[in-house]
């Protein structure tokens, strides 16, 4: 069965629910994005988050997409960077947890640690601060680590290191595995949008966005966008939200609506819905079975706090996968 490698930011979550946004106003962090921040930025959030009801939780996008692949069956592994401290284990023990081959360097510096602040409304605003997880660097890529797998996952929180990108694309690339790049967050995409406008139509077979990054990326609504993209690779997908997603492979263009449920938070949602769509084009199945499957992985997620399914409802999730195949 082919196998999934990851490569991202290996952060760890620390999670609290806020009782109003002005808080992300006091700490100048703008609802919904996703803000880099230094040493003294640090400081100031894990003071504040200290004083709410906190869950720690192993996170980061690509990884958070390589642990649902792991708990659907595939085999996968993950490229990333982490200190040697609390954090630093904590994220490999959660590797080990869930059998993915470890392609993580250790560095004596601190580990990446993702202050999320939750919203009344499920919605989730990051203050990241990265430490050693953005020392992963461009001229430590080895060919080897990317032999053996079939998919190679981006999270587009790393795109801001343009040479990491481009020298671990065309490693996958040589090592004959199929691009796939999730643009995380809209700022990251204003940020970075040539660079994204360069990178997707040469490099990409794969791409996944939310409304909004496809808006800050081609200033489109999403349904014209996810044709555009289609244009430029061989999948597109761009989420709607709680109303669904829009897929595009070719003139094969399909809307799967979202489940219905109760929202409490959404990190993870975009994560555990890669993991879903990726796990069906394993298994061969339609664009619109994958996109069922990765829907259904999205409505667990943000049913509770961070980004991680709990493990009693893996159970529940395989059955509901038998369902959604039981129509093929």
């Amino acid at each position: 069965m082919a196998k999934v490698l990851g490569m991202g930011n290996a952060l760890v979550d620390v999670l609290a629910i806020i009782e109003d946004d002005k808080m992300l106003e006091l700490l100048e962090l703008p609802k919904g994005s996703m803000q880099l921040i230094d040493d003294k930025k640090f400081e100031i959030l894990s003071g504040e988050i200290n004083k709410l009801k906190k869950n720690i939780i192993s996170g980061g996008s690509a990884s958070n997409t390589i642990v649902g692949l792991a708990r659907l069956g595939i085999e996968t592994g993950f490229m990333g960077k982490v200190g040697k401290d609390f954090y630093g284990n904590f994220f490999k023990e959660d590797l080990n947890k869930y059998k993915i081959k470890s392609h993580l360097t250790e560095v004596d510096e601190p580990s990446g640690v993702a202050s999320t602040f939750i919203s009344k409304d499920g919605e989730r605003t990051f203050g990241t601060y990265l430490g050693a997880a953005a020392l992963l660097d461009a001229e430590e890529l080895k060919t080897a680590d990317f032999e053996g797998y079939k998919y190679f996952y981006i999270e587009g929180y790393l795109v801001q290191s343009h040479a990491l990108i481009r020298r671990a694309i065309e490693l996958a690339r040589e090592a004959g595995a199929k691009v796939v790049l999730d643009l995380a967050s809209y700022n990251v995409v204003e940020a970075n949008r040539q660079f994204l406008l360069d990178i997707i139509p040469t490099y990409t077979d794969i791409v996944f966005a939310n409304e909004e990054e496809a808006k800050a990326l081609l200033n489109v609504e999403a349904e014209e966008a996810v044709s555009l993209l289609a244009k430029q690779t061989d999948i597109a997908i761009v989420k709607v939200g709680d109303k669904g997603s829009w897929i595009q492979q070719g003139d094969e263009k399909i809307f799967v609506p979202a489940y219905k449920v109760n929202c409490v938070d959404t990190t993870g949602a975009g994560d555990l819905y890669a993991a879903g769509f990726i796990y069906g084009l394993i298994q061969n199945y339609s664009l619109f079975i994958s996109g069922q499957i990765g829907t259904l992985l999205a409505a667990y997620v943000i049913q509770k706090i961070g980004a991680k399914v709990g493990d009693n409802e893996w159970n529940d999730i395989d059955d509901e996968i038998e369902k959604i195949k039981s129509v093929l």
